[in-house]
């Protein structure tokens, strides 16, 4: 007790106040559990550990709020004993504001199944339909009975409170160390873990289990973290209006335009005894028009270049959206990216996707990052959705990190290497880069190895490159694929995997005479990235120019591995020689990719010839040359390719916005 009467009584105030808020949440943590528990489900203790965590960062923001406050001597109540009347009206309306976001996530849950998110707000717009209904199915009258019960209980605790701690004998001793010492605690608290992210709702999808996640979260960590996505949404009439053009393009076998189904079921003969490996490695802004494949004088490139001509190589792939959060959604899921302003990673709503990957019944499934798998909240995604995922990142690793992207993609490649050549059974590995990305590091070690080379600004700007380190960066990332290329060799796993490589995005620059104009003035460069399937004991080297996206690479990669597989997004099997859409019989059949830029705020459409893109705030619109730098001249023909392309735009888009929020996993 004398211990503790050394502690400024402001601190043990503080503290004594935000305990008792972490007591009530964690209250109502266990009353969500006794009600929301599914039947047979065991106790888990991961969910309320994490949940703690959150309870305990949500208290601890009140608690260094409280102290800022205090740092006015006519605030503090223990230098101004007449505040003791703001404190004593303030705690118990933070109180109040406590209760009322528990009670609305409470019914909230009961009502969609989904803690409370910043999407109740669109409820307001018709607020007397949503009270009336609110009214009718829930007792509104003894809840509000009982909040204002608690509340009056919350004031009577705060003020004796308060009261108390008054009335103690005050130490003339400055005791500024456990001032300092309680701002770190409260500080470090609030940022919840040890790395270089705090404690994200995503952290939450790391328990691998939908009821988990929930039970963990906080509901002021969800509201607030979906308050920049409130608007998210999509217009299900325009979604229907577009159906019957995406149903027939997409191939959907039993198209419905009111339940809006998509799935499309790909069955393969029995493969018995035919289980190959597949390397999804995500290369960080590998684009196009920089490297050796498309001519660039510069060559960064040689060995990939190389590896081009052994493989299937479609050198017209884009990325829907510019962005390694967007490029890693689009692969992974199937869907474009087409939220804004942040990307649907970052969004609660949007955590819940099916993903063709869990149809490699039977295999490993592994993720490697150099770096914290937190970035972009990415993390949660991949464990809420990808059961079973062994995610390897920069903090298991033994290499040395070297910038804040983590470990060199030298070390992580070879230690994903490592790890693979140890399995026993089938996987499924997807490995993310990162080093072809400012602060463009080549570490000190590879120097001997690596030759770093320097050119003149002229030749660097007119072949895409602002600086001499992104140009050797970009040729580092060369030298680590083919240090993995040849250790990967070595093990008996190689002649029994598919690699595919594929850029996570392009760079905005200028692509000169390697590429049309459009590419350079439209900014395609931006996503315009290399896609590379290797396997040479398994497939016939060939350079395919068909337009093809991110979107298509699971579904071909599932067919390469004759997997039967569940499709319901957007991907197409790019080696199914019947995939191709004809609209009407002006426009020749013909691939397509999708492009969202968030930037630009522009939409479009990419075909063999053309690119048609709209303002989505203008609505201004253009359609120009993708296949030379002439103006697209005007007459019936274009004029139809122009409308054609223009509504399957739309379609695309709006599309695209349905499925973010109803791709689920079954």
């Amino acid at each position: 007790m004398k211990i503790l009467n050394r502690f400024p009584r402001l601190l043990r105030w503080i503290f004594s106040v935000v305990l008792i808020l972490l007591a009530v949440m964690t209250f109502f943590r266990f009353l969500f559990y006794w009600t929301y528990n599914p039947p047979g489900k065991a106790f888990s203790g991961s969910a309320f550990i994490m949940g703690l965590r959150f309870d305990a960062r949500m208290a601890c923001i009140a608690g260094l709020f409280i102290l800022l406050l205090c740092a006015l001597p006519f605030i503090n109540p223990f230098k101004n004993l007449r505040a003791k009347k703001f404190w004593n009206f303030l705690l118990p309306f933070i109180f109040v504001i406590l209760l009322l976001f528990y009670g609305a996530d409470y019914y909230h849950f009961d009502y969609l199944h989904q803690r409370l998110n910043a999407s109740v707000i669109s409820y307001l717009e018709d607020a007397g339909i949503s009270f009336s209904l609110m009214w009718q199915t829930y007792p509104l009258l003894k809840i509000a009975f009982a909040i204002i019960l608690l509340a009056t209980l919350a004031w009577f605790i705060f003020r004796k409170l308060l009261n108390y701690l008054q009335q103690q004998v005050v130490s003339n001793k400055k005791r500024v160390g456990f001032y300092i010492i309680s701002f770190l605690l409260l500080g470090i608290i609030i940022f919840g873990k040890i790395g270089q992210f705090p404690l994200r709702w995503s952290d939450a999808y790391t328990l691998s289990d939908d009821y988990k996640a929930n039970l963990a979260l906080n509901p002021f960590q969800s509201f607030f973290s979906s308050l920049g996505f409130r608007n998210s949404g999509y217009d299900r009439k325009k979604v229907k209006e577009y159906y019957p053009l995406m149903a027939s393009y997409l191939g959907v076998q039993q198209p419905d335009s009111n339940r809006l189904i998509f799935e499309r079921k790909s069955t393969r003969p029995d493969s018995v005894g035919y289980h190959p490996n597949v390397v999804l490695i995500i290369c960080e802004s590998f684009s196009a028009y920089k490297s050796s494949m498309f001519g660039n004088p510069l060559n960064t490139t040689p060995y990939f270049s190389e590896m081009c001509k052994n493989g299937i190589f479609f050198d017209r792939c884009f990325s829907p959206a510019y962005g390694t959060a967007r490029g890693v959604w689009a692969t992974i899921t199937g869907i474009p990216d087409v939220e804004s302003p942040g990307t649907a990673s970052r969004n609660l709503n949007m955590v819940d996707q099916h993903s063709i990957i869990n149809d490699f019944n039977g295999y490993s499934k592994f993720y490697f990052l150099g770096g914290d798998p937190t970035w972009a909240n990415i993390q949660g995604v991949l464990m809420n959705n990808l059961p079973g995922l062994n995610m390897y990142d920069g903090q298991r690793s033994n290499a040395k990190k070297i910038d804040v992207w983590g470990i060199s993609d030298k070390d992580l490649l070879l230690e994903s290497n490592n790890v693979l050549k140890q399995q026993s059974g089938p996987f499924f590995a997807i490995i993310q880069t990162a080093d072809n990305h400012r602060p463009y590091t080549i570490p000190e070690e590879d120097r001997d190895a690596f030759t770093v080379v320097t050119t003149s600004e002229d030749s660097l700007h007119r072949f895409g490159f602002e600086s001499n380190k992104e140009m050797n960066a970009f040729r580092y990332t060369d030298f680590c694929y083919r240090k993995f290329m040849e250790a990967a060799k070595k093990e008996t796993y190689f002649d029994n995997t598919i690699f595919i490589f594929v850029g996570d995005h392009g760079i905005r620059g200028n692509a000169g005479e390697l590429f049309p104009k459009s590419w350079t003035e439209q900014g395609l460069t931006c996503e315009h990235v290399p896609l590379l399937f290797y396997a040479p004991k398994m497939i016939q080297p060939k350079r395919i120019h068909d337009i093809c996206s991110q979107v298509d690479i699971l579904p071909s990669v599932a067919s390469m591995a004759k997997i039967p597989y569940r499709n319901t997004t957007f991907g197409r099997d790019l080696f199914d020689t019947a995939r191709h859409f004809q609209f009407r019989e002006s426009v020749p059949a013909q691939n397509h990719a999708f492009i969202f830029d968030e930037g630009l705020k522009t939409i479009g459409i990419i075909s063999d010839n053309y690119y048609f893109f709209k303002n989505l705030r203008s609505g201004k619109q253009d359609l120009v040359s993708v296949s030379g730098s002439n103006p697209v001249p005007a007459n019936p023909q274009t004029d139809s390719i122009r409308q054609y392309l223009g509504h399957l735009t739309d379609a695309w888009y709006e599309t695209a916005r349905y499925m973010l929020l109803n791709n689920r996993k079954q």
